[in-house]
């Protein structure tokens, strides 16, 4: 019976003696590229030493052999700190993970213009009185930008004068610009070009001290997470928003993606086969196979908010605010659309560059569908195209920025 307790006792110290030679052995293999040459000598030493007492029933020596082993592997690699660099190595996988998905599910994008007022925002300005945003500026600068990502814009002329000159403004977190107007400097978020659009400034005007230039906030826009894979498995549907690529899409001669960015976002109003046209601000559309054509909002439902007329809404139109355009620039132009190919439409109509300027967009350069806005916080947080149209008539003088059209 002693006999056979002592060969229990054995078996299952030398399975244990096993298990701690191999810790040795795969400290070796996993840190081979950072262990110096006398720590890999050391724990070449317990590894062996732990390979020779397999061949020995001496229990005592086994226990204490096994016992010991992460005391001596604390002290042959100096890991007083370990735990932090197995939490670091963790975060890294963590990170690798997080990029990984990023790159093949969803990916960040950020709007670049007000093309799609006002279903998604670009850089815009955001009046305090008597539209903007109701709780901008109740929590201080710090929570406007976390929260809002909006930035106060605010000038009143101090000194009588004309624009003396402008520079930009170093700033960690955004862009801005110094303004030097009779002799006062003041300081405004946004791009020179941002700041004469939204204060109507001009070079050669004589400013009257109390003139108040802007009160209220500049937005850095709307920040989207991208889904791209679905379009893979489902396709496109005529009304979805789309990302996609400027890549081999040239306006004028040039490169879209040189002039205008790499990324665009716009509306899919036509797909393969579709014939369209606009007349009266409506767009028609003949499906392939048809003889007839439609208001494109009899087709989607995507499309009615777009004909409602109300919030900034203005149908979809012939002209461009900045130029006569290429493709359906007149009414009664009809145009279809080819083979693996898409028309794009913003939903801002009248101040869109998009297809009718530069023709269609190649199914290789889709991106993919946005899924969530993700910031800020406004009215359009959560899944895009949600938001219904605010209850006033878009009316038919409209400007560039729509500045008293829009809430955040």
């Amino acid at each position: 019976m002693k006999n056979f307790f002592q060969k229990i006792i054995s078996y299952r110290l030398h399975s244990k003696c096993r298990k701690t030679i191999r810790k040795f052995v795969h400290l070796l293999d996993y840190d081979d590229d950072i262990l110096s040459e006398n720590q890999k000598k050391q724990l070449h030493k317990c590894a062996d030493e732990g390979t020779e007492l397999l061949k020995t029933n001496d229990f005592e020596s086994i226990r204490k052999y096994n016992s010991n082993a992460d005391e001596k592997i604390s002290n042959i690699l100096n890991r007083s700190n370990a735990w932090l660099r197995e939490t670091l190595d963790i975060l890294a996988v963590a990170l690798a993970v997080a990029f990984g998905i990023r790159a093949l599910f969803f990916q960040p994008f950020k709007i670049p213009t007000g093309s799609m007022q006002p279903t998604l925002f670009g850089i815009h300005f955001m009046a305090k009185e008597p539209l903007g945003n109701r709780f901008a500026g109740k929590f201080g600068s710090f929570f406007d930008n976390i929260l809002f990502a909006c930035e106060r814009a605010y000038l009143q002329v101090q000194k009588d004068g004309v624009l003396e000159s402008y520079s930009p403004v170093k700033s960690l977190f955004s862009t801005k610009t110094s303004l030097r107007i009779g002799g006062v400097d003041y300081i405004l978020p946004g791009t020179i070009q941002k700041i004469v659009e939204y204060t109507g400034l001009e070079p050669d005007r004589i400013y009257k001290k109390g003139d108040i230039l802007c009160d209220g906030y500049l937005s850095s826009g709307d920040h989207l997470f991208v889904d791209r894979l679905s379009h893979y498995l489902f396709g496109l549907k005529r009304g979805d928003i789309v990302v996609f690529t400027t890549e081999n899409i040239f306006m004028d001669g040039e490169p879209l993606a040189k002039s205008s960015g790499f990324y665009y976002v716009k509306r899919l109003v036509g797909l393969p086969g579709d014939t369209l046209k606009i007349i009266n601000d409506t767009l028609y559309v003949r499906e392939k196979g048809s003889e007839t054509f439609r208001p494109i909002a009899e087709i989607s439902d995507k499309f009615k908010k777009i004909y409602t007329r109300c919030g900034g809404y203005q149908g979809h139109s012939n002209i461009v605010g900045y130029s006569t355009g290429e493709y359906l620039k007149n009414p009664f132009d009809e145009f279809t659309v080819p083979k693996d190919t898409f028309f794009m439409l913003g939903d801002n109509s009248k101040f869109s560059a998009d297809s009718r300027m530069w023709g269609v967009v190649h199914r290789r350069n889709i991106v993919g569908r946005p899924v969530l806005v993700f910031w800020p916080f406004s009215r359009r947080w959560g899944t895009p195209d949600r938001a219904e149209p605010l209850p006033m008539k878009t009316g038919n003088a409209q400007n560039n920025t729509f500045k008293e059209m829009y809430q955040q």
